[in-house]
């Protein structure tokens, strides 16, 4: 996707678009001539930068908040490694696009489109890039935890939003996400907890100590799990807790 480059640029300085190229290669001909090829700062940027991209893309999307729950949900059905992890991986990725749609169809429209069509500069491109960005970010950070970073960085906390940077939203909105998503975890776990806890209890009870209670509780706790059309459920609810 075009607005994804765009996404890694944000963690560029604008500065290096206008250095110089680099002499990469030198061939040198039969008569003693050299000729010297440069390499492209830009082009030597962007391909760093794509380097980036998973780290965006776990640390200023919602994909961090997705994964660990559908993680924590295959913790507490039991299921071991079903789903797969690339299972997971793929559904919370496809999720994160879901959810992000909005902010990546506003980041397209108003910076990679003018970008692309020359009316606007990159430095101008990022700054526009970037709005979108913060906007979902800051609606998912606790301001208890900008606080925290605020202190950590021995700077005074910044007045309004807009004033906030980067190198302090991402951690604050990567410590909110990991807190919202075990409590949701949390929740989750607990209708499982209690059918292991009745499952090991009747076993005791009926003198089955050297049977594994999961082996009897897994079945029950899939098939409840399909009952109250579980995946619908998680999936709806963790989409719709972004936008709440």
């Amino acid at each position: 996707m075009k607005y994804a480059v765009l996404l890694s640029l944000l963690l560029i300085s604008p500065l290096a678009w206008g250095e110089p190229g680099l002499a990469a290669v030198t061939v040198t001909g039969g008569e003693g001539e050299a000729q010297t090829y440069s390499l492209s700062i830009q082009l030597l940027i962007l391909m760093t930068v794509l380097t980036l991209l998973p780290a965006a893309l776990m640390t200023m999307t919602s994909f961090t908040r997705i994964i660990i729950v559908l993680a924590i949900l295959r913790q507490a059905l039991g299921t071991v490694q079903t789903p797969t992890t690339q299972t997971l991986i793929g559904l919370a990725l496809f999720l994160t696009l879901f959810v992000m749609a909005p902010v990546f169809n506003k980041v397209y429209s108003e910076a990679v489109q003018p970008y692309m069509n020359e009316e606007i500069t990159v430095q101008e491109a990022i700054g526009k890039a970037a709005a979108p960005f913060r906007e979902f970010m800051l609606a998912q950070t606790r301001h208890s935890d900008l606080d925290m970073f605020s202190r950590i960085s021995g700077e005074e906390a910044p007045e309004t939003v807009d004033d906030v940077p980067f190198s302090l939203l991402v951690p604050a909105f990567i410590t909110s996400e990991l807190k919202t998503a075990f409590q949701i975890g949390f929740l989750i776990f607990i209708p499982f907890l209690i059918i292991d806890l009745v499952v090991a209890s009747v076993l005791m009870s009926m003198g089955m100590m050297m049977l594994s209670p999961l082996i009897i509780s897994l079945p029950f706790k899939i098939m409840l799990f399909v009952l109250v059309d579980g995946w619908a459920l998680i999936l709806g609810t963790l989409a719709s807790s972004f936008y709440v």
